[in-house]
């Protein structure tokens, strides 16, 4: 490895970086969590305070995802597909045998 790929995985590696990763994927999950959960309540005003915090970081990917997956049965798959993404990152990179956890060993 060269000195710039050492440096790069010492830096992914670090305690601090996964712990800031590990805190974002849990946020990104939550948030589409509450998401499936804002689906049941169509009428919501997804616009204004508090909708507004889960809807707006949430929709860029949701929307992306309901090109490939488009509701079916008036079912928004797409808030599922997205935790299961963000979980499956997660365990890829930060689980018992991730990717992360593996190289700091």
């Amino acid at each position: 490895m060269d000195g710039t790929s050492a440096t790069l995985v010492e830096l992914l590696t670090s305690a601090q970086s996964v712990l800031v990763l590990n805190v974002l994927l849990n946020i990104a999950i939550l948030a589409n969590v509450l998401r499936i959960v804002l689906t049941w309540y169509p009428q919501a005003p997804v616009t204004k305070l508090p909708y507004n915090l889960v809807y707006s970081p949430t929709e860029p990917l949701l929307g992306q995802i309901r090109k490939v997956i488009p509701p079916f049965a008036g079912i928004d798959m797409a808030p599922v597909v997205a935790v299961g993404f963000f979980s499956l990152v997660r365990e890829l990179l930060l689980g018992q045998q991730g990717l992360l956890i593996l190289w700091q060993s």
